[in-house]
């Protein structure tokens, strides 16, 4: 794919957003407001015969037994060969200030050799928080994200039908023990630590309140005073402040994908004078052996006699002139996309323009 018809619309966009103005909740993140991850692992019962062979997968046949064994129904010695069950591991987050009683979102996956999860519905499982602590509890049917199609000979997977997901699937049945009411200061974390935006959050704050309550304490901190604010509590202080608008600075970078090709830079990304000259070559050897025989009645053997035909073949290349001092990325790889620079030819004359120290940007390859 060319870039004729990306990098205009992403140059349009760039000038759209240049200047703009972020609310500051869409910018940071408050000290104690966070959700905590949860994970358990249970087990899929009611699956079309998709699920582990309890010969490669015995951890499932341990599980079956101890739910039954809760159930009341004695198995001990016996043994199992079901193919409608699998083992799973179970994650979900748990929201911040969640109460009991409340509903959230489960993954399923599996974790033996069961082919899908399609259908299967999943047995209570309790979920646990790094401190061990259960905190939800998961149950209900999978909405798996694939199929699956197979005969004797040939099957056909379409997505990941060995993952699926149960919408307010899990109960909360713990609540995290955070007071934010007993909070007089409360530390708002920036997702990008930069200190011109951090500085720009706390003049923002200052300015809108008409009181100094807010400080930059590093690149990635502001501290907000609670007190100084009188609010009736935290939850009501960062309701005022979350919703005012900030600038934010970002660094100048360059973020490239080798396997698709595709390249997103900033706006802030600049060029110094440099001169680029780019071209193909072709290297071309080509055995031709000649096979040689002796005059007929005459004594000799039969021989090969090796011909190889070697040639350099180098396509035109693309060379610029002496870029000026300041000219943006942008106009650069515009101009390189009306050559018709290929996509991968491309990427390739960024990295040399950064290893040339050319390139004033954080240079990001995937």
């Amino acid at each position: 794919m060319r870039f004729s018809f990306i990098f205009p619309l992403l140059l349009a966009l760039a000038g759209m957003a240049q200047g703009s103005e972020i609310r500051i909740k869409n910018l940071v993140e408050f000290d104690g407001v966070r959700g905590n991850d949860l994970v358990g692992h249970g087990l899929v019962v009611g699956l079309n015969g998709t699920g582990d062979g309890i010969r490669n997968a015995p951890f499932t046949e341990e599980i079956m037994s101890n739910i039954l064994e809760r159930l009341g129904v004695n198995v001990t010695g016996e043994q199992f060969r079901p193919k409608n069950v699998a083992a799973v591991f179970v994650t979900a987050t748990l929201p911040p200030f969640s109460r009991s009683g409340s509903q959230i979102d489960v993954t399923v996956s599996a974790i033996g050799d069961a082919k899908s999860l399609l259908g299967g519905t999943l047995i209570m499982t309790p979920l646990n928080a790094a401190d061990g602590q259960i905190y939800a509890v998961a149950q209900g049917t999978i909405i798996a994200g694939g199929a699956v199609a197979e005969g004797q000979a040939a099957a056909v997977i379409q997505g990941v039908p060995t993952s699926g997901v149960i919408p307010s699937g899990a109960r909360v049945e713990r609540e995290v023990d955070f007071e934010l009411a007993s909070l007089s200061t409360v530390r708002i974390a920036l997702r990008e630590p930069d200190f011109t935006t951090a500085g720009r959050i706390e003049t923002a704050i200052n300015a809108t309140l008409g009181r100094q309550v807010a400080m930059m304490l590093d690149s990635g901190t502001v501290r907000l005073d609670i007190t100084a604010m009188n609010a009736r509590s935290p939850a009501h202080a960062i309701g005022r402040i979350e919703n005012i608008l900030v600038q934010p600075e970002r660094k100048a970078r360059v973020v490239v994908d080798q396997r698709s090709g595709t390249i997103v830079m900033g706006q802030d990304v600049r060029i110094s004078r440099v001169a680029v000259s780019q071209g193909n070559l072709n290297l071309r050897v080509q055995e031709r052996p000649i096979v040689v025989q002796p005059n007929p009645f005459a004594e000799g053997t039969t021989i090969v006699v090796p011909r190889t035909d070697v040639g350099i073949e180098e396509e035109p290349g693309v060379a610029l002139a002496e870029v000026s001092p300041g000219t943006s990325l942008s106009e650069v790889i515009a101009g390189l996309n009306a050559l018709g620079v290929a996509p991968r030819d491309m990427i390739d004359i960024l990295k040399s323009i950064k290893a040339a120290g050319a390139l004033h940007a954080e240079f990001v390859v995937h």
